[in-house]
């Protein structure tokens, strides 16, 4: 496990309601203002011991890659390894939304590290949200590519069967978009 960088930037980020964004959203534009060293201090919030941290970490990088794209080009090596290894629900589903803003940019061997990470996801994964997020992802790229969709068929078919709403209806609406 990494250091934390910015021990103050942590302490911001920490307390309140798990839920709750906290101070995610000021945190984040004071990164991108000033991105030149506060971004590489925010990635390494992702090492914290502390979950709700990196629960807010994640949502702060969904913002920074809405804002501007191109300041996390630079992470996704280390999004597809270390940050793909944290056993977090909030940082899985953030990852298979950064895979779909990024699928673009991806490199061939980032791509089927990406798929790696999301099959597994969808394979094995119980939280809804994961499983809602990595399917949607995986979704679109199955359009184009028949192989990839020959996969996540079965497993789509299988969580429109699931006991919780969100995931069955967000499975079969994924399967009637590739039919």
């Amino acid at each position: 496990m990494h250091r934390v960088t910015n021990p103050e930037m942590e302490e911001r980020l920490q307390g309140g309601h798990p839920n709750s964004l906290g101070n995610t959203v000021a945190v984040v534009e004071e990164v991108l203002s000033t991105p030149d060293p506060l971004l590489a201090d925010f990635f390494h919030l992702y090492y914290s011991e502390d979950e709700v941290v990196r629960l807010r970490v994640s949502n702060g990088m969904k913002r920074i890659a809405a804002a501007n794209k191109p300041l996390l080009l630079p992470y996704l090596d280390r999004l597809l390894t270390d940050i793909a290894a944290i056993d977090q629900a909030s940082t899985q589903w953030t990852l298979a939304q950064l895979f779909k803003t990024y699928e673009k940019d991806l490199s061939p061997e980032q791509r089927t590290r990406a798929l790696e990470i999301m099959q597994g996801n969808v394979a094995n994964h119980t939280d809804w949200i994961v499983l809602a997020q990595t399917m949607d992802t995986l979704g679109k790229w199955a359009k184009k590519d028949e192989s990839l969709k020959a996969w996540l068929l079965p497993h789509l078919a299988r969580h429109a069967q699931d006991e919780r709403k969100s995931v069955a209806s967000k499975a079969k609406k994924i399967i009637a978009s590739l039919s």
